[in-house]
């Protein structure tokens, strides 16, 4: 594909192991659209990426038109409007809409939080490591308990949820496998296992050369 065919894309910043990248990327790929994607090595900042988010992080999806879309859930809800073969959403389901939303903000605002004070434990030595896990488990309980009532979070299928949470519950849980597997959560256990075999997951964690300027377009997915 030509450079100019592929402005016509919209382009997706990316970057392989972080997690809000992760589930953004999941929801691009399982809705079909394609978009350019830019690998980004983050102590490397790409110029053009700072000018048009100057916030800095990824991801960040540029549409054709200029729209900038800085958050990951807003592009996950941006691809699924495009195309939802699944239903993950829950189309008019306003409960399930509901839910979506609470156990999303509290995964990306208490949990992320946890999540980082466990994984770099040596930044914040105010409390030792396992202070942070166990605050961690308390919401790992809490996921273990909705998978008692469902076979995914919020469903018997696949939801918004599911891979909205997932890098980050992944994230947690290689911290100390060892610790993981032996924690009171089988369910959630065989669910995180789901989701990293998943052949979507496999799929998005390709490795890319990072970005520059006039590099070859990458169509993904």
């Amino acid at each position: 594909m030509t450079q100019a065919m592929a402005g016509a894309l919209p382009v997706l910043y990316s970057f392989r192991r972080c997690p809000y990248a992760m589930r953004a990327r999941m929801a691009i790929s399982y809705s079909g659209v394609s978009v350019a994607l830019r690998e980004v090595v983050l102590r490397n900042k790409p110029e053009l990426l700072l000018a048009q988010s100057p916030k800095g992080t990824v991801p960040v999806l540029i549409l054709p038109e200029g729209r900038v879309i800085e958050q990951s859930v807003e592009i996950m809800q941006w691809a699924l409007a495009e195309n939802d073969p699944d239903n993950w959403t829950g189309g008019s389901d306003t409960a399930l809409f509901e839910q979506t939303h609470r156990l999303i903000q509290e995964n990306d605002q208490a949990f992320k939080k946890i999540l980082d004070r466990y994984k770099y434990a040596d930044r914040y030595p105010e409390h030792p490591m396992e202070y942070y896990r166990g605050q961690g488990e308390v919401f790992l309980m809490s996921l273990e308990n909705c998978l008692k009532t469902n076979h995914y979070l919020l469903s018997d299928r696949i939801t918004l949820a599911d891979i909205a949470l997932f890098p980050f519950v992944r994230q947690f849980a290689h911290v100390d496998e060892e610790w993981f597997e032996k924690t009171p959560c089988p369910r959630l256990q065989q669910w995180l296992a789901f989701q990293i075999e998943s052949s979507l997951f496999v799929s998005v964690m390709q490795k890319y050369k990072p970005w520059e300027p006039g590099a070859d377009v990458v169509i993904f997915p």
